[in-house]
């Protein structure tokens, strides 16, 4: 086995064994020893990544668009096989060699450029981490005030509340921050079997409101939840652009994939589970949220798309409890798989000696909560000059993630090259720094900030934001690797140089000459 040839036999964790620079490593980012996971553990990832408030949310605002039932379904369905293509493709690098995602950034940023694209998503976790965290607390709430209805005057911002959040609100809010924290400290395995056991919880919770809002209805339910009429390329467009909302709405989770597929043995695991929790699992979620959805019309006369409120409205005890309870666990879920151990890995790549991996976690909790997004997540202006041009910047991150390791390299990586600041390392570049991923993040990142801010101030081309991250994406990718093979980056420039050259004659032309 050369040293590029990296398998589930990781090097040592740690930074004396094989002279890894302390600078660069700490024991939760060094190479694994071992691989336990296997393909269940990333389909329950992804049940917890699916079934939560906001994936919810998005699916039922898709109705808002003029789509029919059926047409959701579809773009639901599309969307989410276009999710498990990439997370296939991002998740192999770390899976390979054992390392999470800004690890394995320093492969195309350089051993400190990867710093570029951790402190991006890092915080883009933190901030999703207290809308997550708020709407879990919305959902205690709701327990709190059935179980408690004297507690109502407390739930009022206005009579009882304190920087735009009631004293109930903090409550609730304060249990699940130290909860959250607490199940993060216990650290990796502890988090993984919560996510094993929660994701399948709170499927059987959802089929039973499912059931129990279609049994409500007598089971007549009018499928066509639109006012609106959309047909010919006014409907492929709409639907076009409902299919880049829900790959937009992965796109965090998609880019850090392999912070998790970094625990599994095999990569062949890897698909499998991405084919069961993507498609497989999407189509079942697609089902109860479509069918959920619909049923509150004849129900409560009107369409929610909030399950929240769907279960607030429920006149009965247990159910409310029931429904509350699981709905916190659902966003415990995907806040802790989406938003904490992204930004712990995240921050901690920033200095590891200084940042283990639980205080970087620590770090996007406490950020979380002095962002107060409470108050801004209802407010579509602060939602995009915050999320919306950080989220940007996550196509062109994962353009040219792909690019390095597909295109530039072939799927190779030297593992101990990821650990040194050795001017000979393959990954030291200047001064740490690959000029050619500076340049593209630059040039992509400035397109695609373009391409949302421009709509937004100029209203034009209202259409265009909606594709944001394929458009970062695609851009990213391009530009580095025209940039990365002109500058000859891991020889990429010298193999289409010798691509050209005419073969050496051999046989009887060689005899004859």
């Amino acid at each position: 086995m050369t040293v590029e040839e990296v398998g589930p036999a990781a090097p040592p964790a740690g930074s004396g064994e094989r002279g890894y620079d302390p600078r660069l490593t700490n024991q939760d980012l060094a190479p694994l020893r071992e691989q336990p996971w296997g393909a269940y553990n990333i389909f329950a990832f992804w049940m917890s990544d699916v079934h939560s408030v906001g994936g919810y949310i998005t699916a039922g605002s898709l109705f808002a668009l003029g789509l029919t039932s059926w047409q959701v379904f579809i773009c639901l369905i599309v969307g989410i096989v276009i999710v498990q293509f990439f997370c296939n493709l991002v998740a192999k690098p770390s899976q390979q060699v054992g390392v999470p995602y800004p690890v394995t950034s320093r492969a195309s940023f350089g051993v400190l450029g990867a710093n570029i694209p951790a402190i991006i998503r890092g915080l883009i976790a933190v901030a999703w981490y207290g809308v997550q965290t708020f709407l879990a607390a919305e959902s205690l709430n709701i327990v709190f005030l059935k179980l408690w209805p004297g507690l109502a005057p407390f739930a009022d911002v206005h009579r009882h509340g304190l920087l735009g959040l009631s004293y109930l609100g903090y409550l609730s809010y304060a249990i699940l921050w130290v909860l959250q924290a607490a199940l993060f400290w216990r650290g990796m395995d502890t988090i993984r079997r919560f996510i094993d056991l929660a994701g399948p919880a709170v499927y059987v919770v959802m089929l039973v409101l499912c059931l129990y809002m279609l049994s409500k209805a007598h089971f007549h339910i009018n499928l066509d939840l639109s006012d609106k009429h959309l047909s010919g390329w006014s409907l492929l467009w709409t639907m076009c652009g409902a299919t880049a909302a829900v790959v937009a709405y992965f796109s965090g989770p998609m880019l850090n994939f392999g912070d998790f597929s970094r625990y599994v043995g095999k990569f062949s695991q890897v698909k499998r589970g991405n084919l069961l929790g993507l498609p497989i699992n999407f189509v079942m979620f697609s089902l109860l949220t479509v069918l959920t959805a619909a049923a509150t019309v004849p129900v409560y006369g009107q369409l929610i798309t909030d399950p929240i409120v769907t279960v607030q409205k429920i006149d009965n005890t247990f159910a409310i409890i029931l429904g509350g309870v699981t709905f916190v666990t659902a966003t415990v879920g995907i806040n802790i798989v989406a938003n904490f151990i992204s930004p712990a890995f995240d921050f901690s790549h920033v200095s590891p000696q200084k940042i283990s991996w639980r205080m970087g976690g620590m770090i996007a909790a406490v950020g979380s909560l002095l962002l107060t997004p409470w108050n801004w997540y209802d407010n579509a202006n602060a939602i995009f000059w915050t999320l919306g041009l950080l989220g940007a910047l996550i196509g062109p991150l994962f353009g040219i993630l792909i690019a390095d390791f597909y295109l530039i390299r072939r799927q190779k990586i030297i593992v101990d090259d990821l650990f040194t600041l050795d001017e000979g390392g393959a990954y030291y570049y200047q001064g740490g720094y690959n000029p050619a991923a500076v340049k593209a993040v630059v040039l992509s990142g400035a397109i695609s900030l373009a391409s949302v801010i421009v709509p937004k101030l100029g209203g034009v081309l209202g259409w265009l934001p909606q594709y944001g991250w394929f458009v970062g994406c695609g851009c990213g990718f391009v530009t580095y690797y025209l940039i990365a093979r002109r500058a000859n980056v891991a020889g990429s420039g010298r193999r289409e140089v010798l691509a050209q050259l005419p073969a050496a004659p051999t046989g009887a032309a060689a005899s004859a000459e």
